[in-house]
C-alpha cells in the first residue's frame, strides 16, 4: 500500500424503489469475502448513503494501481457472485458512462 495521500472516490447509482429493502437487507451483513477482497485491493473507509432513489458510495484507495486493483475485486468469485445479487436493485443514473452502473462523482474542494 502506498504511504501517500488516500485517493477519495464518490460514486452514485439510482436504486429502484421496488429493490430499496432488499438491497438494504442485504447490506446489513456484506459478505466478509467481499470486504476482505476490498480491503486486499487498498479500498479502505468505505461507506454507502441513501438519497431518495440514490446511493452514494465514499470510499479510500490506500494502493499504487488503483486499475489493476479494480480488476482484481471485478475478478474475484465471490464479488462476482454479490453483484449478482446487488445489480438488480440499482439502475444507472444520467451521469453513467455507457455500459456502466456507477457514475463517478469529481471532486470540486477538501478541506484537508
Amino acid at each position: 500500500m502506498s504511504a501517500s495521500t488516500p485517493q477519495r472516490h464518490i460514486r452514485v447509482v439510482g436504486l429502484l424503489p421496488e429493490k430499496r429493502a432488499e438491497y438494504l437487507r442485504l447490506h446489513e451483513v456484506v459478505w466478509p469475502d467481499v470486504e476482505a477482497r476490498l480491503t486486499a485491493s487498498g479500498i479502505t473507509n468505505y461507506s454507502i448513503f441513501l438519497l431518495g432513489d440514490r446511493l452514494i458510495s465514499y470510499y479510500e484507495y490506500v494502493g499504487d494501481d488503483y486499475e489493476a486493483d479494480m480488476a482484481l475485486i471485478a475478478a474475484d468469485p465471490t464479488t462476482q457472485e454479490w453483484w449478482t445479487l446487488t445489480d438488480p436493485c440499482q439502475v444507472p443514473v444520467p451521469e453513467a458512462e455507457e455500459g456502466q452502473l456507477w457514475a463517478d462523482a469529481t471532486e470540486v474542494w477538501h478541506m484537508g
